[in-house]
């Protein structure tokens, strides 16, 4: 069973780019070179971006190979397939890394212990509850990377396929 998805590198520096394809490779099993482009919404680092295909859970391979680089903002979308669930990642180098379960629409899934645990913070007046939800949608990391989402527009799309 495959699934598919995308990897956004949506800003790296110069000098981080090699090392990210490096990693990407070891992910998918195949060598890696993406086409760089410069990132306008941060002048001094480029970005990338390509289609994969591979096992499900190959997006969780490919944040964790690339979530300890504190300088770049990536994300990394993986669609439901018949034995897993869709997955999105995002991680910026203020935020680090979020994860949600998506369904066959994209729609982000919150599992109702999360729910429940956002629900007890909130009437024991840990937090607010409008906050958390919005943690728990992702929302503080759309926020960060919309400005460079909006900037990539338009960049070529690459597919490559996992050997298995």
């Amino acid at each position: 069973m495959t699934t598919r998805g995308v990897l956004y590198v949506h800003s790296a520096p110069r000098a981080l780019c090699p090392h990210v394809e490096w990693a990407v490779g070891g992910v998918l099993g195949v060598r890696v070179q993406l086409d760089w482009i410069r990132q306008p919404a941060s002048p001094g680092t480029w970005r990338a971006e390509f289609s994969w295909r591979g096992e499900p859970g190959t997006a969780s391979k490919l944040a964790s190979a690339l979530r300890g680089w504190q300088l770049m903002r990536f994300e990394v979308t993986a669609e439901p397939c018949a034995t897993a669930e869709g997955e999105r990642y995002s991680a910026t180098p203020d935020l680090g890394i979020f994860h949600a379960v998506t369904g066959i629409h994209g729609d982000i899934l919150i599992p109702e212990d999360r729910l429940r645990a956002a629900l007890a913070r909130s009437v024991q007046g840990e937090t607010d509850l409008e906050a958390e939800i919005a943690k728990l949608l992702g929302k503080p990391w759309d926020d960060e990377l919309e400005p460079f989402r909006y900037a990539g527009e338009g960049a070529p799309v690459r597919w490559l396929h996992q050997v298995v």
